[in-house]
């Protein structure tokens, strides 16, 4: 980055179409009262990250992506100082949701579901003001509705990172998928929420927890055996099925996460392995094409499928426990960093369209790097 540039001008990584990335400048924005600037320290890479930039989602174009935002705050004004309980220099995690928090949805704590949001983090197009609502920026736009969870300042940042994977598992695991102590869960995907996933199960008291993944998911796997995973399927020559069976003696899994990006059969394997009264939570976007549905067997069997949009406010809260637990080495999930030039490359990396010496898990970009 030129030295002589202008402080008042901050760059974003903006995608215009499908693999499409360029850095922009944005106008830094004047803080009002109720709103903040965020100085971005990391920003996690998603899975969703790499199907909006294959083409895979349709969102507004071009948009300024990046949707786990972490940094430090570097403006606030002193209305959001009080709303959010948060001061200058705070290190904070943001919310990739930005609800109206009037609504009747919003109201009754159903804030994904609200009908007015204007916004969200990563997810939005430049062309609303003040532009940078994505996290892979120098900095972050933080609008009166935004919400922040502080974390602390002991966590490194790569560790500290992890809040939204582990955000998800929480809320898949334990808060949708309603795991108890002593349940079967049946994580289909090793991915870094796949990971998350188990170690939610297992904290909140999951007595055996089985992962699948693919031969090219083999250091996932190994790292899932650290984080207490009971038994690993290599999806790609067991059948998952079968093996479920004989895992359990029968009695198949309580729960099955389906994590798994644009793949179908993990969702008839997901039928296959859930008890008779049993839960599905589906996690996995499958892009635009429809998935068969046999009605019959959910029927017969009494499953009950979910599907799981986002995190919330309590699942946030939650795996910043965690992580800020030291209970899992977290660290460990931690991969690679990118600079904001990079950008394109970290997706790349993540998703193995680029390959690396190093098997990768959990990818972030550093902007100032």
């Amino acid at each position: 980055m030129s030295s002589n540039r202008s402080p008042q001008l901050v760059r974003a990584a903006v995608q215009t179409g499908p693999r499409a990335v360029e850095i922009r400048e944005f106008p830094r924005p004047v803080i009002g009262p109720s709103e903040g600037l965020l100085r971005i320290e990391l920003t996690g890479i998603c899975g969703s990250d790499v199907e909006l930039y294959q083409g895979n989602l349709e969102r507004p174009m071009p948009m300024a992506i990046g949707h786990e935002p972490m940094g430090i705050i570097e403006e606030l004004g002193d209305e959001a100082a009080r709303r959010w309980g948060v001061q200058v220099g705070d290190r904070v995690a943001v919310e990739i949701l930005v609800p109206c928090h009037y609504c009747q949805a919003c109201l009754s704590g159903r804030y994904a579901s609200c009908p007015n949001r204007k916004a969200a983090h990563g997810v939005t197009s430049t062309e609303v003001a003040p532009g940078i609502w994505g996290s892979l920026s120098e900095f972050m736009y933080l609008s009166p509705e935004s919400i922040v969870h502080p974390i602390s300042k002991d966590i490194p940042a790569q560790t500290a990172a992890l809040f939204n994977p582990l955000g998800a598992g929480v809320r898949w695991a334990c808060h949708l998928g309603q795991v108890q102590i002593g349940q079967t869960v049946l994580i289909l995907g090793a991915g870094q929420r796949g990971l998350a996933a188990l170690i939610a199960a297992k904290t909140a008291g999951a007595d055996k927890v089985i992962m699948t993944g693919l031969a090219s998911d083999k250091h996932k796997l190994e790292l899932a055996r650290e984080f207490g995973v009971d038994h690993t399927i290599m999806a790609d020559s067991e059948d998952t099925v079968e093996r479920v069976k004989h895992l359990t003696g029968g009695a198949m899994a309580d729960l099955v996460l389906d994590l798994t990006p644009m793949a179908h059969q993990p969702v008839t394997d997901a039928l296959n392995t859930v008890k008779h009264g049993g839960r599905i939570v589906l996690a996995g976007l499958k892009g635009q094409d429809p998935v068969p549905v046999p009605i019959d067997t959910i029927i017969n069997r009494a499953i009950t499928i979910v599907g799981a949009f986002g995190v919330d406010a309590p699942a946030y809260a939650e795996a910043i426990r965690i992580i800020e637990s030291g209970r899992y080495p977290l660290e460990k999930m931690h991969t690679h960093t990118f600079g904001l030039d990079d950008t394109a490359l970290a997706i790349e990396t993540l998703s193995g369209d680029v390959l690396s010496a190093v098997p990768p898990i959990h990818v972030t970009v550093n902007p100032w790097q």
